[in-house]
């Protein structure tokens, strides 16, 4: 259980912040500016969601389960693996987390066309919101994969196979929310040469 009962610490002042860990680095760290691009993610879902919970209530469900997945990925990241014994066992992202993404993901693309072009983002409050958080999703994964390269940093390849599945589902809950894709902008090559 969370405990905050003040806010401010002032631990932070200096530019560096704590891990799960207790190990503290620099705000600016890769494995900090993963899990506040996830994040970030979070956020715009949230904001997605004004647009959701009335008209699209199962798909809004879902996003719910999703924001609280990527609380999990937070605590996941902000809790660096090591050899050394931590007393518990950390949360960590799980591949049943990671298949409960495809299946909703089948659910809500089943009754939706084949594109035929790249859609831009926009059509619906919703959709333009659920792609803002699509990229803010690909910004975070590719974080996470940068920091999975760095020696002596690890990142589980279920996080990643998660954050990936976060960013597919956004684009397909994006088209679901634009009347099944029948209201997507979609590109047009060249249209204003």
């Amino acid at each position: 259980m969370v405990v905050l009962n003040k806010i401010y610490t002032r631990t932070g002042d200096d530019g560096t912040t704590a891990l799960v860990t207790g190990e503290r680095r620099p705000k600016y760290d890769l494995r900090i500016a993963a899990y506040g691009t996830v994040d970030e993610t979070n956020a715009c879902i949230g904001m997605a969601r004004l647009h959701t919970a009335s008209s699209h209530p199962e798909l809004d469900a879902m996003l719910g389960r999703i924001q609280n997945d990527l609380f999990d990925l937070g605590a996941d990241l902000a809790t660096p693996e090591t050899d050394q014994d931590l007393g518990y066992e950390p949360l960590r992202i799980v591949a049943s987390q990671v298949e409960r993404l495809e299946r909703d993901i089948d659910a809500i693309n089943k009754p939706i066309k084949p594109l035929r072009s790249f859609v831009l983002p926009g059509g619906s409050p919703a959709a333009a919101a659920l792609h803002l958080a699509r990229t803010v999703a690909r910004r975070a994964e590719r974080m996470m994969v940068e920091l999975s390269h760095v020696e002596g940093e690890k990142v589980s390849a279920e996080s990643i196979k998660y954050m990936n599945r976060v960013s597919d589902f956004l684009f397909v809950a994006s088209r679901a929310v634009n009347d099944n894709g029948e209201t997507d902008v979609l590109w047009v090559p060249g249209q204003n040469r």
